[in-house]
């Protein structure tokens, strides 16, 4: 499990996910949290595969473009940041799925803002 004060990267989000199922143990949060935006298992394997790495910069970004999703009353919000596309469920201000920017299909999203 990973302790909440520690700030894993998300390239070894994928690793440690094997390492708990490996071990055993169950997954106790779906999630890993970065400040006030979160990543879902789904999210953090997508992260790695597609080899896309978040600095801090583009997560506080990400955080201010989720406050302004919520701000419009959108639910899920498809936010376009440098070369990411990144899927969020704006209420549990959670990233759903991430790709790069030239994929050109989202589905399952009500709004989108473009930082």
């Amino acid at each position: 499990m990973i302790a909440p004060n520690v700030r894993p990267n998300i390239a070894g989000i994928e690793n440690a996910a094997r390492q708990i199922t490996q071990q055993g143990q169950p997954i106790q949060q779906p999630s890993i949290n970065f400040r006030d935006v979160l990543f879902s298992k789904h999210a953090a394997l997508r992260l790695d595969s597609r080899d896309i790495k978040l600095s801090d910069d583009q997560i506080a970004r990400l955080g201010t473009a989720i406050g302004r999703a919520q701000e419009k009353g959108i639910r899920d919000s498809l936010v376009l940041m440098d070369d990411v596309a990144l899927v969020v469920n704006v209420r549990s201000r959670t990233v759903i799925t991430a790709m790069n920017r030239q994929d050109n299909v989202f589905s399952n999203i009500d709004g989108a803002v473009i930082i």
